[in-house]
């Protein structure tokens, strides 16, 4: 699936180290979230995101418990000199089952310079299919195709908040199956360290989580590193993305509870 300015350098540190499975039997289970490492019912949290030096757009993931899912709503926008060379204005919505992690839907809106894109990803896991409708809104043209998925997966946006659900020891590899753009896909996180993250919002004890791929045509593209912080919380203040255009980074700016 190609991917797009904003799923980039907003939900890059996934994107990009994302490999198709070779058979569903080498896919991970997916496990279920830790009670020790609770979702807030109702979050927002704001980033800035810089490009280099210069600063290049804004982020929010607003969380809302509804029932026993977890809905996530992210957004990204350019500024500056990015939004006059190529202007940014995307909606991603996730929603996911808080006792499984299993996520039951993605949907995308996508307005960059002249693109302008629908998506929407139903996750059947009793089923065991992934059912993906894109529409483009400036030909008209629409496509829909079906593909397999293991009994349960997450997607490229709750795959965020569920690695925070997870205990994230230092050495300690996470792996999971995620759904994405019609295939299954493998996802290592690798634990690698704690350290002080420095960010608008503050100061933060925090674990440094690097996402890794063995083969996959976007292996060599670059390298990325998420930073939670170390507490029950695990908040995702800070992602870095050495690309071979350049390094982007996103901090946290503020945390609200509505």
């Amino acid at each position: 699936m190609k991917r797009n300015f904003a799923e980039i350098f907003f939900l890059g540190f996934l994107a990009l180290v994302l490999m198709p499975a070779t058979a569903r039997a080498q896919s991970p289970a997916l496990a279920p979230p830790n009670p020790q490492f609770l979702l807030p019912s109702k979050q927002t949290l704001n980033y800035a995101v810089d490009w280099r030096v210069f600063p290049a757009g804004t982020a929010t993931f607003h969380l809302n418990a509804e029932g026993s899912n977890e809905h996530v709503t992210a957004t990204a926008a350019s500024i500056g000199t990015v939004n006059l060379l190529f202007p940014v204005a995307d909606r991603y919505d996730s929603v996911f089952d808080l006792h499984s992690g299993c996520s039951f839907e993605y949907r995308k809106q996508i307005q960059e310079g002249l693109r302008r894109l629908t998506g929407l990803m139903q996750l059947d896991n009793a089923h065991h299919q992934q059912i993906l409708s894109e529409k483009n809104l400036v030909t008209g043209t629409s496509k829909k195709q079906t593909s397999p998925i293991p009994a349960c997966v997450t997607d490229v946006l709750s795959g965020i908040f569920y690695v925070a659900t997870q205990p994230l020891q230092i050495g300690h590899d996470l792996r999971f199956p995620l759904a994405d753009g019609g295939k299954v896909v493998s996802v290592t996180m690798k634990v690698e360290a704690k350290e002080p993250v420095v960010t608008p919002a503050g100061t933060f004890s925090a674990i440094r989580v690097q996402p890794t791929a063995d083969a996959g045509v976007v292996k060599n593209r670059g390298s990325i590193w998420i930073w939670y912080t170390d507490d029950a919380r695990h908040l995702p203040v800070q992602v870095r993305a050495h690309l071979f255009w350049g390094t982007i980074t996103m901090r946290l700016t503020s945390v609200s509870n509505k």
